[in-house]
């Protein structure tokens, strides 16, 4: 089981739609696949259509197995499931400083259904706290989406100041998101990141599109209702070059 991050520490920068439209992508391709919604505000779970668990409150998430998988639901498509979340995973740093071994929690709750999927896909809040750190650790890959923005930039480099003693970096596979070439900035920030960080940004990049915005109204993955537009192609290569970072070179 390989576990995938959608995360980053600021806000508003694709990275709910980033997990729901990769985790169709893994489960299209015929991986068994999870979503897991850490985000108290549930946008995964709604993009999916599902309603929170009412029995996954409080420290269950990471105390209770057997409430845990049966907080999963199926989804509307073949070898697609969601864990949605609840209010109550506001209160998951609360929690976690409770607990003993509070830093690999994530983990070994992850662990009691790791043999039913290849694919676990977190969609996690924007914030470095004890459930972040509990997410850096437990996952294999950390996907971060980056506006070419100023502030993003800035955020970019506290993640990786951050994780500089906290974790190991190379977990990290950037990509740029909500991009208009024809902003002198976005072209510029671009540039100047990739070269800042060679290797670290992979080659696909979301454009700014209503499409991605519509997802809400259509509470479905954009591949699902806009297949042939450039938005939903973006996400099939963003997925297609994750899929190979994560497979490695072939000997």
């Amino acid at each position: 089981m390989k576990i995938i991050a959608c995360y980053s520490n600021k806000g508003g920068v694709g990275k709910t739609a980033t997990a729901v439209n990769l985790a169709l992508a893994f489960a299209n391709a015929g991986a068994q696949v999870l979503l897991c919604d850490l985000d108290p505000q549930g946008a995964s779970g709604f993009y999916f259509r599902m309603k929170p668990s009412k029995k996954l409150l409080d420290e269950a998430f990471f105390k209770d197995v057997d409430r845990f998988a049966k907080a999963i639901r199926g989804s509307d498509f073949d070898n697609l499931d969601i864990l949605p979340a609840n209010m109550s995973f506001r209160d998951f740093d609360v929690f976690l400083s409770q607990m003993k071994n509070s830093q690999t929690r994530l983990r070994k709750a992850l662990k009691g259904v790791a043999k039913e999927y290849d694919i676990v896909i977190l969609d996690c809040p924007p914030n470095i706290s004890m459930l972040a750190e509990n997410v850096f650790e437990a996952a294999d890959h950390i996907v971060v989406p980056v506006i070419p923005t100023t502030l993003s930039e800035r955020t970019f480099e506290q993640l990786l100041e951050f994780l500089a003693d906290k974790a190991d970096r190379q977990k990290i596979v950037a990509f740029f998101s909500m991009t208009q070439k024809q902003k002198t900035l976005h072209a510029e920030t671009m540039t100047r990141m990739r070269a800042s960080y060679p290797g670290r940004f992979i080659a696909g990049e979301i454009p700014f599109s209503t499409d991605v915005e519509r997802m809400g109204t259509h509470r479905a993955p954009v591949a699902t209702f806009a297949q042939n537009r450039p938005a939903a192609k973006a996400y099939d290569e963003v997925y297609r070059q994750l899929r190979a970072h994560i497979e490695g070179p072939v000997a």
